[in-house]
């Protein structure tokens, strides 16, 4: 999280920061303009330190630029504390004797240190803005004194950070006796005394926000589930365009579903809404497990993303649980089923952009290889029947499927994803891989091969040609029926003339190598002898690309007729199936 701080003191005087790159410590604390320090008051002064001890994070110097090691936002709070003008030796200089850790369920975490020889033992705090201030019974002014809290002013303040996108948090403080040792929830119940607040910012990448549209164009519902302030929400929200207009009503957080409006919702209502509504704050673990589980009774598939300890039972109930691989914890890295190692949306965007080419190249695979399995099962069970001689043998069925899954089908991995797939809508995970089009589609093709082989096998006979001869025709009209098929197979709703011809160079590379390899078959002598094939005539190998070239065209008329209106319509050729949803946390 990057340190862009704002903090908000019992003053009511707002400090922005200059700060230089990323984390490095350089830069100043204004106030209406003009730069000050943590001496600058009392308040100034506690609320940096509250944010600097109330903390496990640590900042490193690494390659040049700092890193933080632990929680982003606690990072940015040593940053800004560093910027003030308080060094890590305040640390030593307060020990930290107990520690109350932060927790869904009380959404604050505690540090209890020493303050030195003959001086009270303090309690810091810091968490979510309504827990901390609930607790706080008096304000400190920047003169150092205490005085009556103002609720309102505090809240009005977290309202105008929030409505910016700044994560806020309160920070607060409670004196101990010199004596005292431990520290527990009870111990900062109440009566505390309230520092500030401090907002940070983590901007948008833009890459992150261009991931989000292509998302939403390829059907992915985007959803929001965070823990932070409803008003930080739906100003973040907006800004990725994750509610709409209509919702907002002049204000983000309309629209925003809250986990205390979530307690009231039964099973069927928070169905409802989580369909209907994208963004979800102040939400617990146990919410975040019953929104998965809500989504997926509408049918979708859920990604959720998640990394702290408390996202483990989300991640482990969706889907696909994707965990952050610089800022996750180990227990969310072994709940997940994905890793990110670059912490980025836009990561998850590309690979389901990668996810849906795979896919479509290995159902393309599929697509072309069953017409052979199927062709030459029926040239061989036709002659069966008919007690003809076999127009292909064994070991001829084994070059055929050898060299073309090789030279052919294997091309089909290199094919580029076709564009506009992240427009398409998403495939319903029912929908089986062989559609009944698609399967048409391989038996016509397979009985071309059965037309084509077996009647120029019985052809070359007719003319007075050897056995091998006819044979070696059959094998061609294989090898190059399925050659023409492939080029109609690298897309299988376009035409050739719309996907390239030129666009996967392997394609060209590995059917130059199949013919060359035929070649070889039909005329190398030792070929002859292995494969018991025989030279042919050029018009043998002319009636076996007459057949390849009806297969062509027969494919190409299929696709136009049934998506070429759709095309020119506009449309997308491909029917809509359930949308996804990714939940983001």
């Amino acid at each position: 999280m990057s340190p862009l701080t704002a903090s908000y003191f019992t003053t009511w005087a707002f400090f922005d920061l200059r700060f230089g790159r990323d984390l490095e410590t350089i830069g100043s604390i204004l106030l209406d303009g003009r730069a000050v320090d943590s001496g600058s008051g009392a308040a100034l002064h506690e609320c940096l330190l509250a944010g600097l001890l109330c903390n496990d994070a640590t900042l490193a110097e690494a390659d040049g630029r700092f890193v933080v090691h632990g929680d982003p936002t606690e990072g940015a709070l040593v940053t800004v504390a560093r910027k003030g003008g308080l060094g890590d030796g305040l640390r030593k200089a307060w020990p930290r004797l107990d520690v109350v850790p932060f927790d869904s369920q009380h959404q604050y975490m505690a540090t209890f240190h020493d303050a030195g020889p003959g001086r009270p033992r303090v309690a810091y705090v810091k968490g979510a803005v309504e827990r901390v201030l609930e607790r706080c019974g008096s304000a400190l002014g920047g003169d150092g004194t205490t005085r009556s809290l103002d609720g309102e002013g505090a809240h009005a303040a977290v309202e105008s950070l929030a409505a910016h996108g700044l994560r806020v948090l309160a920070l607060a403080r409670k004196e101990f006796p010199a004596d005292a040792t431990t520290l527990g929830h009870e111990d900062v119940a109440s009566n505390l005394t309230f520092l500030g607040l401090q907002g940070m910012i983590d901007p948008p990448r833009p890459e992150a926000l261009a991931a989000v549209k292509a998302c939403h164009a390829a059907g992915v519902a985007v959803k929001m589930i965070t823990g932070d302030h409803p008003s930080t929400a739906g100003a973040i929200a907006r800004e990725f365009g994750l509610i709409p207009a209509s919702l907002t009503r002049g204000s983000p957080e309309a629209a925003v579903v809250t986990g205390r409006a979530m307690q009231e919702f039964s099973d069927a209502e928070l169905t409802r809404v989580s369909e209907e509504r994208a963004v979800f704050a102040r939400v617990t673990p146990e919410q975040k497990l019953r929104l998965v589980a809500a989504l997926q009774a509408r049918g979708h598939v859920v990604a959720m993303t998640g990394d702290g300890v408390n996202d483990a039972p989300a991640l482990k109930q969706a889907d696909i649980g994707v965990a952050m691989g610089i800022t996750g914890t180990d227990v969310a890295k072994g709940a997940a089923d994905v890793v990110l190692t670059d912490d980025n949306f836009a990561s998850i965007e590309a690979a389901v952009e990668e996810g849906r080419a795979v896919f479509a190249n290995l159902t393309k695979f599929i697509i072309w290889t069953l017409p052979t399995n199927v062709g030459q099962g029926l040239v061989i069970l036709v002659a069966v029947l008919l007690g003809e001689t076999l127009p292909i043998l064994p070991v001829q069925v084994l070059w055929v499927n050898m060299t073309t899954a090789l030279l052919l089908g294997l091309m089909l991995a290199f094919e580029p994803a076709e564009p506009g797939i992240m427009a398409r809508p998403p495939r319903d995970p029912k929908t089986p891989i062989l559609t009944g089009e698609l399967v048409g589609r391989i038996v016509s093709v397979g009985a071309i091969l059965l037309a084509g082989a077996f009647g120029l096998f019985e052809w070359e006979l007719w003319q007075g040609r050897g056995v091998d001869e006819a044979r070696t025709a059959a094998v061609a009209v294989f090898i190059v029926v399925q050659t023409f098929y492939l080029f109609n197979c690298r897309s299988l709703s376009q035409s050739v003339a719309r996907v390239g011809l030129f666009s996967n160079a392997w394609v060209l590379i590995g059917s130059a190598g199949m013919l060359l390899l035929q070649i070889g078959f039909t005329y190398l002598p030792f070929m002859n002898a292995l494969f018991h094939s025989a030279p042919l005539p050029l018009e043998s190998w002319g009636w076996a690309f007459l057949a390849g070239l009806a297969a062509f065209l027969l494919v190409g008329f299929e696709k136009w007729l049934r998506y070429g209106h759709r095309r020119s319509a506009g449309a997308d050729p491909f029917p809509e199936g359930p949308r996804p949803a990714t939940a983001s946390h």
